[in-house]
């Protein structure tokens, strides 16, 4: 699989993610996934493909000093940043295919816009709750798809116009899971049951449009596909194909949806 894949980035974009994309994209899910998955003061939590730990500090909060929160994430770039900005937080490098705890650990278990880059997807689920207690909570969250998201809708047209289907397709991975029907089939297929799938509303900020364009070309796997001669091409173009979702203060914004699965393990 291919790093736009697998949503794998270098040290610096790791950086320009959580400066950029987590409050633009991320910082109001988070709350939602930890609403999801009922955590609560005491409990010892789980967030799979943590990232730069957005969610995992939002567990943390909420656990207080008697509980515990753990972010495990494969991303070595992604952990650093994580790490530098909360060393208090226990922060793992693992796989979530193979995650390293034993069975029924975690009083909950939660992932926030990872399952759509994982390789192989119903082992990853079926680990997730291996390490679930028993009456224990899972809350998957993953994006709507891409055509009921104009705004990167948009994007991913106007690179396929500057570039190529290629670069265009690197855009493509986040909304992988965006059919509801086919992400409910992957918790059958894990053999959990009694899933309940909720669609939940959001929006998407950024300063301004060249804010926007920076974090998607510097903060995300085209990091690794644009030169500079390029990205202001991609600068200029966007200035013009994508003002309808600039506000008046300059700033940008547009709905973007998300699908939150809920299970109990039995």
């Amino acid at each position: 699989m291919s790093k736009a894949e697998t949503g794998q980035v270098n040290t610096s974009a790791a950086e320009i993610y959580d400066e950029f994309f987590v409050p633009a994209l991320f910082q109001m899910w988070a709350a939602k996934a930890a609403d999801a998955a009922d955590v609560q003061a005491g409990q010892k939590v789980l967030d799979v493909a943590c990232g730069t730990g957005v969610l995992t500090r939002e567990i943390s909060n909420r656990v207080g000093s008697e509980g515990s929160a753990i972010g495990l994430d494969i991303n070595e770039g992604m952990l650093a940043v994580a790490k530098n900005k909360s060393p208090e937080i226990d922060w793992q490098n693992g796989s979530a295919e193979s995650i390293p705890f034993k069975d029924a650990t975690f009083d909950a278990v939660v992932s926030q816009f990872g399952l759509m880059f994982f390789p192989k997807k119903i082992t990853a689920l079926k680990e997730m709750f291996r390490v679930l207690k028993k009456d224990g909570k899972l809350a998957v969250a993953v994006w709507d798809s891409l055509e009921n998201t104009v705004g990167y809708r948009t994007v991913v047209e106007m690179l396929k116009n500057l570039f190529d289907e290629e670069t265009a397709n690197a855009l493509r991975p986040p909304f992988s899971l965006g059919n509801v029907e086919e992400f409910e089939s992957l918790f059958r297929e894990s053999g959990i049951s009694n899933v309940e799938i909720k669609t939940v509303e959001g929006k998407v900020r950024f300063p301004s449009i060249e804010s926007w364009m920076f974090t998607e070309i510097k903060g995300w796997t085209l990091a690794d596909m644009i030169n500079e001669e390029q990205f202001q091409q991609v600068l200029d173009e966007a200035e013009k194909v994508l003002q309808q979702f600039v506000l008046e203060d300059g700033t940008v914004e547009f709905d973007q949806s998300a699908h939150i699965a809920i299970a109990v393990k039995s």
